[in-house]
């Protein structure tokens, strides 16, 4: 299963992003915005303009945690 290893908004937000911002300049959609809140995991394409954002890799927001 995949996770998030970071608080994605709460980051998003440490780097002057905060969702009146994300959602005015078109970040990510709304959609995406309450995926973040409930720890679900996005698209690949959001993931990309994710880690632009954030200027970091997928390894750095996501880790792999075994279902076992």
């Amino acid at each position: 299963m995949l996770r998030y290893k970071i608080d994605v908004l709460m980051e998003l937000k440490n780097r002057g992003y905060n969702t009146n911002r994300i959602r005015k300049e078109k970040i990510f959609a709304e959609a995406t915005l309450q995926k973040f809140r409930n720890g679900q995991i996005i698209s690949a394409d959001n993931l990309d303009r994710l880690c632009r954002t954030l200027e970091c890799q997928p390894g750095d927001i996501l880790e792999y945690v075994s279902d076992e």
